[in-house]
């Protein structure tokens, strides 16, 4: 998960250098929404290493769902990165922190605590390229 959005980062960052991939205004506007709404769901890794797996697990679905909730907005290139990111991430979907109880989990298995880690890392990374990708656009828009 990590490598794959590292992966996409470091593409979207190369597009907006080069001059590939220009983000509009609006685009902007939801790219900031998404990464506060991300540093809002992913705290500091002290912070989150604290939390019971329950609370984790949690805290990456709300990252998962704020992702779901920018690319309902947005097309084109940013819908693109949105929805790679968004499928990087889908392993967390088929975790659970609760025992099963001898009951059907529907496919769900407990990650350990380096999925977690690796997990949150990869939304904080997410959560910088797309702050970046608002600074970089908007540092791009005032060049002469």
């Amino acid at each position: 998960m990590r490598t794959a959005i590292e992966d996409l980062a470091e593409e979207a960052e190369r597009l907006i250098r080069d001059g590939a991939w220009v983000v509009s205004l609006a685009d902007q506007h939801i790219a900031a929404k998404a990464a506060a709404d991300l540093d809002a769901a992913i705290g500091t890794s002290q912070f989150q290493e604290g939390l019971p797996a329950v609370d984790r697990l949690e805290r990456l679905r709300e990252a998962l769902a704020a992702l779901a909730i920018a690319l309902a907005h947005v097309h084109g290139r940013l819908a693109w990165f949105i929805g790679a990111a968004a499928t990087a991430f889908t392993p967390v979907l088929h975790w659970r922190a609760l025992p099963a109880d001898d009951g059907s989990t529907f496919g769900a298995i407990p990650p350990t605590l380096q999925q977690y880690t690796e997990a949150e890392e990869a939304a904080r990374r997410l959560q910088r390229t797309l702050a970046s990708i608002t600074v970089a656009q908007r540092s791009a828009d005032r060049e002469p």
